[in-house]
């Protein structure tokens, strides 16, 4: 956080007629929510960077595309636009992932340092409504989307292990081609069957609309997706929001769009490795429970610990061909989706591993000699990651250029194809629920 905001202040020094940094709110912390604005132009552009804490990659996107758009005037006064880029809308949560962000960055470092705030404690949604908003963070993000009215607005996340894609309020007409160029032009995998997007209409390859809330449906609302949130409040306006993903550890598999033959065994064997495997982590949090009292953080910890034990079984009977849900049907699948699946259950596993693991560091000393168990688990399913799933590190370079140049090409469609209002009998906007899982 502190490099981000000297980098941000030694830009405005260099160039104090384009460029302006000032604070919009402070973290519950304490911490500064840093706003860099740049060009002066009546068309405002809004990104924010940092949303999950865990993705950090999307501040140094916001520099790049800072350093970007000054280079190129188009984008600024050839295109009557202010940029308009808040650093960090989560800054408490990214100190909290510092433990692996100087590197080295292999998958047992990130997922034993690894920190994400539950749902209630993440800046972009609103679950009881931008009213009730109760986070500082929210209110000061909300406050800037009031203030700017954007006619663009970029969320810039990440994934720790697959491909890159893209979700949108509203349909920008070739933005899909723009991604796959870009894509391929870095090494960048696509995901063409995301987990996240598993239930949404489909833009284009690797791009997904975002759906409306689902209010009164029980499965879809407790998912992330399925309430009212940041991406959504400033439709009001006129403002597209792009959602770009941008993944750390690519996986070439998540790219097969070919549907497999039969997928039932490929289904349950993610939905029985899930069970187990969450099974053996609550025995362990069962030991380590009882001595944690007085330990430094562990309340927090210990809740993020018990989200993940709670929605994984029901996750794994959402998966399961022998445990059929005839009102929620999977969709077709691809390979890719099988791929972006079988990561995703893995993921689950290894964050809940490192939660406890971090936990176990706390008490120092280890008290219900699970340490080792811990790191076995952790280096095991890491393992699986690089030597099954073939996930290779990205850097951090290659991931904010692939940021910056899907941002751009947002930017030049969204001033082509304003946003036309949604209509209900529009393809992918019926009563069915919106998202029957849970965005983990």
């Amino acid at each position: 956080m502190d490099e981000l905001g000297a980098r941000a202040a030694a830009l405005v020094a260099g160039r104090p007629r384009e460029a302006r940094l000032r604070s919009v709110g402070t973290s519950r912390a304490g911490h500064p929510l840093r706003l860099l604005s740049v060009g002066r132009g009546s068309r405002q552009v809004l990104v924010v960077a940092g949303p999950h804490a865990n993705e950090p990659v999307g501040g140094v996107t916001a520099l790049r595309l800072a350093e970007r758009v000054l280079a190129q005037p188009r984008f600024t006064e050839g295109a009557d636009a202010t940029w308009n880029l808040l650093l960090s809308v989560d800054p408490d949560g990214l100190r909290h992932n510092e433990g692996w962000l100087a590197g080295p960055y292999t998958l047992g470092r990130y997922f034993r340092n690894f920190f994400r705030p539950g749902f209630l404690e993440q800046p972009e949604w609103l679950p009881a409504g931008a009213d009730a908003a109760a986070l500082p963070e929210t209110r000061a993000l909300l406050g800037l989307q009031d203030e700017l009215r954007p006619f663009l607005q970029c969320s810039l996340h990440g994934v720790d292990v697959g491909g890159g894609f893209v979700e949108l309020t509203h349909d920008l007409p070739g933005l899909a081609r723009r991604v796959a160029h870009t894509a391929a032009r870095l090494g960048i995998p696509r995901e063409l069957g995301s987990y996240d997007a598993l239930y949404w209409p489909s833009l284009g390859p690797a791009v997904y609309r975002i759906p409306p809330p689902r209010l009164g449906d029980l499965a879809a609302a407790i998912t992330e997706a399925a309430v009212e949130s940041t991406w959504l409040h400033p439709c009001r306006h006129g403002t597209v929001t792009a959602v770009v993903e941008a993944p750390m550890w690519g996986v070439a598999a998540v790219e097969d769009g070919t549907p497999p033959a039969d997928p039932a065994p490929a289904l349950r064997a993610a939905s029985r490795s899930l069970r187990a495997d969450i099974r053996l982590l609550a025995a362990i949090a069962a030991r380590l429970r009882p001595h944690l009292a007085g330990v430094p953080d562990a309340p927090r910890l210990l809740a993020l610990v018990e989200d993940y034990l709670l929605v994984c079984p029901g996750l794994a009977d959402a998966w399961d061909p022998d445990i059929a849900d005839g009102a929620r049907p999977l969709p077709p699948l691809s390979g890719g989706h099988l791929a972006a699946l079988s990561i995703s259950a893995r993921r689950l596993v290894l964050r809940t591993a490192g939660l406890l693991h971090q936990l176990v560091t706390r008490t120092g000393h280890d008290p219900a000699e699970v340490g080792p168990v811990l790191d076995r688990l952790i280096d095991t399913w890491c393992a699986d990651y690089r030597d099954r799933c073939g996930a290779r590190w990205i850097p951090v370079a290659r991931q904010a250029e692939y940021q910056t140049r899907v941002v751009l090409a947002a930017f030049e469609l969204a001033l082509r194809h304003p946003p036309v209002p949604s209509r209900s009998s529009d393809p992918g906007w019926g009563p069915e629920a919106a998202v029957p899982m849970h965005r983990e």
